[in-house]
């Protein structure tokens, strides 16, 4: 597993469309429990070479119930962006995570994250690649559907500040899908 993040960390497969250059950001050993699969890292996230260290990052770990000193123990949690690297920004936010990472390495992550007893995939990107055919009409719906992918696969909106309006729009989320989780990665890292 440590060659592999060695060979991932250093990719420059798709250097020539990153505008901030490659800097691939991806956490985990054998040994962790719970795989997060996000989107892409942001600026911020570039910048300081830190998997989820943005305000996205602490509503998830809010989500999860979750210190930064458990988050970030590589034998508990696993962070796995579709994209490893910034993909730069466009006209309404980030661009999409490149495709080449989930095409190059994400089998090997996989198969080298034996311990994973549940995988969370954070957004609409992660949730197509993983789900398949089995992602329903939008994200909201996949969401709501989460029963469907337990016990291995728990889909979930992505925790930018900017989904404050998709919150408000499905109090569901907070009230049902939020205490399950919390409750499953509590149980899952005891």
């Amino acid at each position: 597993m440590d060659e592999l993040l060695r060979e991932i960390r250093s990719c420059t497969i798709c250097s020539q469309h990153l505008p901030a250059g490659p800097r691939p950001i991806v956490a985990g050993s054998d040994q962790s429990k719970l795989l997060i699969i996000g989107q892409a890292p942001g600026r911020r996230v570039h910048e300081s070479g830190v998997p989820w260290d943005d305000p996205s990052g602490d509503h998830l770990r809010s989500w999860l119930d979750m210190d930064k000193s458990t988050f970030y123990d590589e034998d508990c949690v696993a962070l796995m962006p579709m994209g490893f690297c910034y993909p730069g920004t466009g006209k309404s936010g980030d661009l999409p995570p490149r495709p080449e990472c989930a095409e190059n390495w994400h089998h090997s992550m996989i198969e080298g994250l034996k311990g994973v007893k549940l995988t969370l995939l954070v957004g609409q990107y992660a949730q197509k690649y993983y789900l398949k055919d089995r992602f329903k009409s939008n994200l909201t719906e996949t969401v709501r559907a989460y029963r469907e992918f337990e016990p291995v696969y728990l889909p979930l909106p992505h925790p930018s500040p900017r989904n404050r309006i998709w919150m408000k729009k499905n109090e569901w989320f907070g009230l049902e899908v939020l205490p399950m989780l919390k409750k499953r990665v509590t149980r899952l890292l005891s």
